[in-house]
């Protein structure tokens, strides 16, 4: 293992394990690592940029012992910064938002602090990355959308993924179904500065899968000779804006609006599937697990999400059979608030783990950020903690 994950290890090891601190950047999911921590009886720490501060440092300051407040997020990386969060022995959570601010080359090469989750999948999340989350995909035999690599190749209903020109976290996706449709989307596009020449270039054209969405959440376990190798958490989809705005209204009137349509996600909706479909779910997650584990040892730690949808299987023509499309991978803390009071799977690992946390005082599993908290807690009593970090 290069970069720092080595170095993490190390200090992970060396931590008081009564004085373990849970941190994170204060952005994305951050509540819901606050609100997990305290119920595991953790100290926390957000880091805050200013300006961006006040729903963690104000509103919320109860679910945080420690705050950081910084003039950027990229800061974190100061090593006065990490000084202060390796005094507080801190276990730190990764984020979307950690990845995109603070950048790669310096969470793998620059970032002493001990993460839980595996630094160095982070990239797989960037599309132009090689051996990105789509090579991995492909790579474990799960089904992906078909993909164009020319705009003229064009020949059915396609998405296109492209960034946002001033919104690194955000994707303004528009639809074609031919290489004309295409052009003249981007052209309006690019002229109301919503997206640029350069985003293009990079932008990935699939097939626009006919099916319910379903975004599958899952925590995979470091220690697996005591949890096991994955769980099941539950589904969610996404409320996008201005998506759902415009999906409000009546066919007619969306077609006297002249907007640009932004798939900007605002919110989280739980959502079940029909049990005789789950298995599918379940095979992508242990083909993607396998997969990660031979290319990015030791593989997935924590939180994971499968971002697809349930459609007829184009390999199948007569349209018998189902099967489990995956867009998107989210390979850290997917940040999906309403899994924990509408999955039906919550009840399930509350039976799983009882015993465990009752040891804890802790009643249920109310939250997806549970299980990340429970396998920290439980190694750092055991002396594991190095065992779950890089």
């Amino acid at each position: 293992m290069g970069g720092c994950g080595s170095e993490a290890k190390k200090i992970a090891s060396e931590y008081d394990p009564n004085e373990v601190t849970i941190g994170v950047l204060g952005s994305h999911s951050a509540e819901e690592v606050g609100v997990s921590a305290k119920a595991f009886g953790f100290q926390t720490l957000v880091v805050c940029q200013k300006g961006r501060e006040s729903l963690y440092a104000n509103y919320n300051r109860h679910l945080f012992d420690h705050v950081i407040l910084l003039d950027k997020f990229s800061d974190i990386i100061r090593e006065d910064v990490q000084d202060k969060m390796l005094k507080l022995s801190t276990i730190f959570i990764p984020n979307r938002s950690f990845s995109v601010y603070v950048g790669y080359d310096n969470i793998e090469n620059r970032f002493r602090v001990p993460i839980y989750g595996n630094r160095f999948l982070l990239r797989t999340e960037e599309r132009t990355a090689p051996r990105n989350q789509y090579w991995l995909l492909e790579k474990a035999g799960i089904k992906i959308p078909k993909k164009f690599d020319r705009p003229e190749d064009i020949d059915r209903l396609v998405i296109v993924k492209v960034q946002q020109k001033k919104k690194p976290l955000e994707r303004a996706f528009f639809y074609a179904s031919s290489p004309e449709d295409y052009y003249r989307k981007a052209e309006e596009l690019i002229k109301q500065d919503v997206i640029d020449e350069e985003g293009l270039r990079k932008a990935r054209i699939e097939e626009y899968v006919l099916g319910q969405k379903f975004n599958a959440n899952f925590q995979k376990w470091a220690l697996e000779d005591y949890f096991g190798n994955f769980d099941f958490l539950g589904f969610d989809d996404r409320k996008q804006t201005n998506l759902h705005g415009v999906l409000s209204l009546p066919a007619r009137d969306q077609l006297m609006i002249n907007v640009p349509i932004k798939n900007e996600e605002i919110g989280h909706y739980g959502l079940t599937m029909r049990e005789s479909q789950k298995p599918l779910v379940y095979e992508a997650a242990e083909r993607f697990i396998r997969v990660c584990r031979e290319e990015y040892p030791p593989g997935i730690i924590g939180l994971f999400a499968l971002q697809g949808a349930i459609a007829y299987d184009a390999d199948d023509p007569e349209q018998k059979r189902l099967a489990f499309y995956v867009f998107d991978v989210s390979p850290r803390v997917p940040g999906s608030p309403c899994v924990g009071p509408t999955s039906p799977e919550m009840r399930r690992l509350t039976l799983k783990y009882q015993s465990i946390l009752r040891r804890y005082g802790v009643d249920r599993i109310e939250a997806s950020m549970d299980l990340p908290m429970l396998e920290i807690r439980y190694a750092a009593e055991s002396g594991r903690l190095s065992e779950i970090v890089t």
